[in-house]
């Protein structure tokens, strides 16, 4: 079965797929097999992102779909893909924007991303297939045990989505200083 391991960037898909690796899991790296299959898109400047034709890289994945027991592919974009079941991973916006900004993402793309988590993105447009969807939580967890949780949530452990809440960091993340009436501790991001 295929199995897809999505979330915002930063959630914790790469390092517990390590994980998953290192324990005899077969785990596609999207992202390489999207520029080793030649998918890479046009670039979008103004969200400093290549374009990726789903379609093709669907197709492109067929091969994986016939082969006995799990494999993982693992990507933002993994909940597009056909497959068995979605597994999407999620964290605290704090630790979130840590996250990227230890990876030297921009302000700007930081505060995309950890918009995107606060709203439910990547849960919503996988709760909209007809899908099987596990959601999991890994803030404050280890690699080791969100890797336990993605092999449980794989063989039918109930993850319900929905736990992860992140709704009362809406007015942190998405209102302006002036627009809360304040001057914040918050560093200040241009609006988009």
């Amino acid at each position: 079965m295929l199995i897809a391991i999505t979330g915002t960037p930063g959630t914790g898909k790469s390092t517990a797929s390590a994980v998953l690796r290192s324990r005899g899991f077969e785990v596609v790296d999207l992202k390489a097999h999207i520029i080793s299959h030649g998918l890479l898109g046009d670039l979008d400047e103004g969200r400093d992102t290549r374009e990726v034709d789903l379609d093709l890289l669907n197709d492109s994945l067929e091969e994986l779909r016939g082969r006995g027991g799990i494999t993982f592919m693992e990507g933002h974009l993994s909940h597009f893909m056909d497959c068995g079941r979605i597994i999407v991973l999620r964290c605290s916006p704090e630790v979130l924007a840590e996250r990227l900004r230890a990876r030297g993402y921009g302000e700007s793309k930081v505060l995309e991303n950890v918009r995107s988590e606060v709203l439910d993105v990547i849960l919503c447009e996988s709760m909209d297939t007809d899908i099987p969807v596990a959601e999991i939580d890994c803030t404050g967890h280890t690699a080791a045990e969100v890797a336990d949780m993605i092999e449980s949530a794989a063989s039918g452990g109930e993850f319900p989505p929905g736990t992860a809440d992140w709704s009362q960091e809406m007015e942190k993340w998405f209102l302006t200083d002036r627009e809360r009436g304040q001057t914040s501790p918050w560093p200040r991001w241009p609006r988009g």
